[in-house]
């Protein structure tokens, strides 16, 4: 897609869509709205790193964060950058909010730095063909499924943990210690992402123990991995139901911010609530009690992402890598006796 296309599509010269895009003064407001929605619905990437592009090879790497509060990533993309630099590629490093669009960003980076791949963390779980043909160098999508989107297993490749079935083992956890009233903190029950797949897992684990879902103890936080917001959905949850015994929080920095909340309100952590939650940051190792959570191989996941994105830099075809999440014990939760 050049700038000349987007021309013909709107029936108006190359220097027009120049000025548009260089945001000129000299260009009417219909003739503007006009090929704005041009570049929009075709996908155009405005080319803004030139000379970047004169050269006539690349070493470089992109990887696309998307959620810049995911403190899971940091491992990740710390191995991810050892792992490249000993094999004499480089690193290029852009961050986004968690609404962010990583297919647009990992594309126009695509262009900016030349790159000869791209690393995807975090992001939506429904990626589409028509999407996806933006990027045009081999890519790795990493804690990705396509459980929602429409891509061929044989277009992607991807590192990733069975979010449905970790979610599901840390709830059946807590019901093995004899808790039936567990409640569950997600940023949504329908984002077609983590947050849907673990919340799935949480239902499942209940109904295949005899349990009803009891919607009155699910509260829908709004940022997946926003502390603030995570503190005033658990809020809202103890001041709407205080009769559970256990919680599911679907990350660590999500317990966290719980178990605060649950302290502020006067209950204890694990004598009054128990808590376990996904991810394994080193940092919930310092808790007090220490979080009983589903640790993420992140280390493992790094050197995999980087691995098979160089077979796929040496003409080798995609690959899709299963991880296991372990549970590590802590002092989070109780037994019901």
């Amino acid at each position: 897609m050049t700038i000349k296309d987007i021309a013909d599509a709107c029936g108006v010269s190359v220097s027009t869509v120049s000025r548009v895009l260089n945001k000129h003064p000299d260009v009417s407001h219909a003739v503007r709205e006009r090929v704005m929605e041009a570049v929009k619905t075709l996908h155009y990437v405005p080319n803004n790193g030139a000379r970047d592009l004169v050269r006539s090879s690349s070493d470089a790497v992109g990887v696309v964060v998307r959620g810049m509060g995911n403190l899971f990533f940091s491992d990740i993309i710390k191995t991810i950058s050892s792992e490249l630099d000993g094999c004499g590629l480089t690193m290029v490093l852009r961050y986004l909010d968690s609404d962010g669009d990583e297919v647009e960003a990992g594309a126009l980076l695509q262009r900016e730095k030349k790159l000869r791949g791209l690393i995807f963390l975090g992001g939506r779980f429904d990626y589409t063909p028509e999407e996806m043909h933006r990027v045009s160098v081999p890519y790795v999508c990493c804690s990705y499924t396509n459980r929602f989107g429409t891509l061929d297993e044989g277009d992607y490749a991807s590192v990733y943990i069975d979010d449905f079935e970790t979610a599901a083992r840390a709830v059946e956890t807590l019901i093995s210690l004899g808790h039936r009233r567990i409640a569950a903190l997600v940023p949504s029950r329908g984002d077609r992402s983590i947050s849907e797949l673990r919340y799935k897992g949480y239902c499942d684990a209940l109904r295949w123990n005899g349990i009803d879902v009891d919607e009155t103890l699910v509260e829908e936080t709004g940022g997946c991995f926003d502390m603030p917001m995570t503190y005033e959905g658990a809020c809202r949850l103890i001041e709407r139901s205080r009769d559970f015994t256990a919680l599911f929080a679907l990350s660590d920095t999500t317990a966290m911010a719980a178990v605060k909340a649950l302290e502020d309100h006067g209950l204890r952590v694990p004598e009054d609530v128990s808590v376990i939650a996904i991810d394994g940051l080193n940092v919930s190792e310092y808790m007090v009690p220490t979080l009983t959570t589903m640790v993420q191989p992140a280390e493992e996941m790094g050197r995999e992402c980087v691995r098979i994105l160089r077979e796929q830099l040496s003409g080798g075809g995609t690959c899709h890598r299963e991880v296991t999440a372990c549970l590590r014990s802590g002092g989070s939760i109780r037994r019901i006796s």
